[in-house]
Order: C-alpha cells, then sequence, then structure tokens
C-alpha cells in the first residue's frame, strides 16, 4: 500500500495517540496525586471523558457525513489541545481544582466523539478496498508503538516536574496532528447538504438510518453487543487501576506508566498479528481469541493484590504480563471488526454507520465509570475489579455465530441480487479462511 496522503493522516493519527495516552495518564495522575481523588472522583473523571458519546454521538456521525472528515479532524484536533492547556495553565496560576478536570475531560471527550467518527470512516476514503485491512492494521500498530514510550517518559518527566506539566506534551501531539492533516489531500464525494426548514428533519432521518443498518446487518449487530458489553466492563476494570497500583499496591506514576507502556507493546504485536492471523483463520476465530484473551488478562489486577503480600517485585509482573497480553488480544479482535465493518458499510453510511456503534460501545462508559467509582467505595476495590473479569468473558458469546452468518450470506447471494455484496466478501476474504 503506497500512499503519501494516506501516509500523511496516518502521521497525524499517530501523533494524535501519543498525546492521547500521555494525557490520559497526566489526567489520571493529577487527580490521584496531586488533588488526592479517591475512587468516586476518579469514575467522575472518566464519566465526564466519555458521556459526549452519550448525549451527542448520534447527531455527530450524521454531522460527520456531512462534512469534510479532514476538515472535522482537524478542528477537533484544535479543541483538544486547547481544552488541554488549561490544566498546566490553572496549576500555574494556583486555581487548579477537580472541577477543573472535569471540565477538561468533558470538552476533550466532546471533541473526540468527531474526531474518532470521522478518522474511522476517513480511512476508506483514502485507500482502496482491498487496503482496508492493511491500514487500520498499520494505524493500530503505529498508535500502539507511539505509545511505547509515552506513558513510561511522562512517569520518568513527573518524577521531574508536576503531572500538569506533562499535559504540554499532550497539547503539543495534538497540533502536530492538525499540520499533518492540513497537507493531507482527498478526493472525498460528499452529499449536497440539506438546507432550510427540512434540515432539522433530515437529521433525524438520517440517524434512524444509521441506526437501522447496524440493527438490520446482522455481523455488525453482533459486532455491536459484543463491544457495548466489553467496554462496559472494560471501563470498570480501566477507571479503578490507577487506584489499584496507586493506593491499594502504593506504587507511584513511573510504575503506572511503565504499566501502560507494556500495554501499548503488546497492541503493536496484536496489531501485526491481525492480518496475519486473519490470512490463516476466520474474521469469527480471531475475534473470539482475541476477546477471550483480553477478558481473561484482565484478571492481572486482581491477582496482582492477592500476590503483593509476598512482594511489590511479583505484584508488578503480573500487572505487567497482564496488561501486555490484555493489549494483544484487544487488538487483535479491534482490528479485524473495523475492517469487517468497513468493508460491509456503504462509504455514505460510514459516519452514521460509526456513530451508531460508538454510541451503543461508548455511550455506557460514563455509567460503567460511575459504577466502578460506587463499587470501588462500597464493596472495595479488587472485588470489583473481579466483576468486571467475570462480566468480561461472557463478551465472547455474540461474536461465535459470526462466521456461520457471513458463510451463509455468501452462499446465497443471487436468491438475494446482491452480486456486489457476494463480489467483495470473496475478494477481501472476509467469510471463507484463505
Amino acid at each position: 500500500m503506497k500512499s503519501a496522503n494516506f501516509t500523511r493522516f496516518w502521521l497525524g493519527q499517530t501523533l494524535s495517540q501519543f498525546g492521547t495516552r500521555t494525557g490520559a495518564l497526566g489526567l489520571s495522575v493529577t487527580a490521584v496525586g496531586l488533588l488526592h481523588a479517591g475512587s468516586r472522583e476518579v469514575g467522575v473523571l472518566t464519566a465526564a471523558s466519555t458521556v459526549c458519546y452519550l448525549l451527542i454521538g448520534l447527531p455527530a456521525g450524521a454531522w460527520v457525513d456531512r462534512m469534510p472528515k479532514r476538515r472535522t479532524l482537524m478542528w477537533a484536533a484544535l479543541v483538544r489541545a486547547s481544552a488541554v492547556l488549561t490544566v498546566p495553565a490553572l496549576w500555574l496560576a494556583g486555581g487548579l481544582r477537580m472541577e477543573a478536570l472535569y471540565a477538561v475531560a468533558a470538552v476533550v471527550g466532546l471533541a473526540a466523539v468527531f474526531f474518532d467518527v470521522a478518522c474511522q470512516s476517513y480511512v476508506p476514503v483514502l485507500v482502496a478496498d482491498e487496503d482496508i485491512g492493511p491500514a487500520n492494521a498499520r494505524l493500530e500498530a503505529t498508535a500502539q508503538l507511539s505509545t511505547l514510550g509515552g506513558p513510561a517518559l511522562a512517569g520518568l518527566l513527573m518524577r521531574v516536574v508536576s503531572a500538569p506539566v506533562v499535559m504540554l506534551v499532550d497539547a503539543a501531539s495534538y497540533l502536530a496532528s492538525f499540520l499533518c492533516l492540513s497537507v493531507t489531500k482527498d478526493n472525498e464525494q460528499r452529499p449536497a447538504p440539506t438546507c432550510g426548514d427540512g434540515a432539522r428533519g433530515r437529521l433525524r432521518a438520517d440517524i434512524a438510518e444509521g441506526l437501522r443498518f447496524v440493527r438490520d446487518q446482522p455481523v455488525i449487530r453482533r459486532l455491536a453487543l459484543s463491544m457495548g458489553v466489553s467496554n462496559f466492563f472494560a471501563t470498570m476494570v480501566a477507571t479503578l487501576v490507577p487506584v489499584l497500583v496507586m493506593r491499594t499496591l502504593g506504587f507511584d506514576a513511573f510504575m503506572l506508566g511503565l504499566i501502560m507502556t507494556c500495554g501499548a507493546a503488546g497492541g503493536v504485536l496484536g496489531a501485526m498479528l491481525a492480518p496475519v492471523a486473519r490470512r490463516r483463520f476466520s474474521a469469527g476465530t480471531v475475534m473470539a481469541a482475541g476477546l477471550i484473551t483480553a477478558a481473561s488478562c484482565t484478571a492481572a489486577g486482581p491477582l496482582a493484590a492477592a500476590v503483593a503480600p509476598y512482594g511489590t517485585a511479583p505484584a508488578g509482573a503480573v500487572l505487567l504480563v497482564g496488561e501486555f497480553g490484555m493489549a494483544v488480544g484487544a487488538l487483535l479482535y479491534n482490528v479485524t471488526q473495523v475492517s469487517l465493518r468497513q468493508t460491509l458499510c456503504p462509504k455514505l453510511l460510514l459516519g452514521r454507520m460509526n456513530a451508531s456503534i460508538r454510541f451503543v460501545v461508548w455511550g455506557g462508559m460514563p455509567v460503567a465509570a460511575l459504577a466502578a467509582g460506587w463499587l470501588g467505595q462500597s464493596v472495595g476495590v479488587v472485588p470489583t475489579l473481579w466483576i468486571g473479569v467475570a462480566a468480561g468473558v461472557a463478551t465472547v458469546l455474540p461474536v461465535l455465530t459470526v462466521d456461520r452468518i457471513m458463510a451463509a450470506d455468501t452462499a446465497r447471494p443471487a436468491a438475494r441480487g446482491d452480486e456486489a455484496a457476494a463480489a467483495v466478501a470473496d475478494s477481501t476474504g472476509l467469510t471463507t479462511l484463505r
């Protein structure tokens, strides 16, 4: 796959991912270490960063389908950079409070809704259908690779400077992403904009069209269900990881960054393995294996607490190995399901399909974060983590029927008059072993 424009887009997305990971660590450490936030406050902080997916996730998809996707990505990058810069500014002025962190997380989350939907919808605009899978694998692999040193570097910097100052790295990465996107070119064709009194009604119709597509497309419907449940319980676990690491186990910010870096290394491996696995196994098999691996490895958190009485070294090792394995499984699943969705969906519906998926998958995250904070304070951090682990394993069930459904659809295209769909399925190898 040789495309200078995709390369520019890929570089911008990689830098953006670098900043997101660094900023997430900086925001968590600022809350827990500097402002002494507990489980409930950390839960509210996580909820603030994801609640926009629930509030505007659906109309965002319709808007993205109407707007130039590159311009949407650029504006989102600028908004995120501006919001992140307020954290060090308020800290230097002596006015940094948890309420300010909640506001920053909400604004960054708002911009992220548009950025993420536009980003996933932009890949099929830049590359041919046969290059969608490799393009997604490259994006995921390099995004993970860019974070290998990011969280660990942030942890080291926080031994020298305060956590809010590290947020400057986050802002700089968003600005660099904006510059890369500004020199990316595309030939995107969009439908004519809707104006006048019918615009609002058309927006509702567009949203409904995206939801119906997700509901009626049997494979994408199962992916949405699986991802929605999986992400809910994964968010519960992720919300309490900083509390577990820094409070329950007594590690410092550097260890938290090292754990995230180890996860990034696993993510690189998972993204690299995904195309190889798809050449040997069916999409359903790869996704099921990835989900089971990821869900099982989330048990590393409570297991680390169990071995902590025997020393900090064993507990740290369990956390690092678990995060690595979790990321391998998650990326195996994610690269495969994103490529599958992009291939099965018409290009003019990509924004609305992705937004509908995000609404289902990410809309539950603020509820999960608040639930994690409440349960962590009520029954304890470790029992709450075990709840997340047990429920996460069950999310593989909807994926188990994906291969059978795609095989049945491929076997009867003529009866449905869907020769084009059969040709796409055959050319991409999504429904058969290659």
